[in-house]
């Protein structure tokens, strides 16, 4: 078998088809369609941890699935915040939302860069944003969700690990941009 159609960048991909499909099942117009949807985003999500474990695990790293993996995450982080969003238009989502797709476009773009200077290791993956990543798929699950359960207040449950997850979202970049900040600042990198 190809080393690209290996089992973690089959789990990737699979996680990028699913978006379309999480938007729709969301928006059917029947009673168990949140439940599906919170099922689809709970299986991108466990996805995302389970192909980076295999590839590591079995030694079946790609640059492909270096390239694939942070792609599908963020967009559908992304996708499932706007559809959030979209469902419960206020302020304080807005801003989450806006702090959360934000955050994750700096840090690429920092990434991108700090690769083209050799120095990605300055800005790899922390333990705040892992954290942060795991914060962030509870709530979007729960605001995915949004009925109550045995009493508990789903949504207002994600409405709080989002906001620890802003929290966290904003720290990590702190810490991501202070690492890179020696490089930001060498002007004679562009002499």
């Amino acid at each position: 078998m190809n080393k690209l159609y290996n089992l973690p960048n089959l789990l990737t991909v699979a996680r990028i088809v699913l978006i379309p499909v999480f938007v729709v099942v969301y928006y059917l117009p029947a009673p168990w369609s949140a439940t599906a949807a919170t099922a689809i985003f709970v299986a991108a999500a466990v996805t995302d941890w389970l192909d980076g474990y295999l590839a590591r695990r079995l030694q079946m790293t790609t640059a492909l699935g270096a390239f694939l993996d942070p792609v599908a995450d963020k967009l559908m982080v992304a996708t499932a915040l706007i559809v959030v969003l979209q469902a419960d238009p206020q302020l304080w989502l807005a801003m989450a939302v806006m702090v959360i797709i934000g955050r994750e476009i700096t840090i690429s773009a920092l990434r991108e860069w700090m690769a083209e200077l050799g120095s990605r290791a300055e800005v790899a993956v922390s333990e705040i944003g892992k954290f942060k990543t795991a914060a962030q798929m509870v709530a979007i699950s729960l605001l995915v969700y949004r009925d109550d359960v045995w009493g508990m207040p789903v949504y207002l449950v994600g409405q709080v690990l989002l906001y620890i997850a802003v929290v966290l979202t904003l720290w990590s970049m702190v810490l991501y941009l202070r690492a890179a900040w020696p490089m930001l600042g060498d002007q004679s990198r562009f002499d």
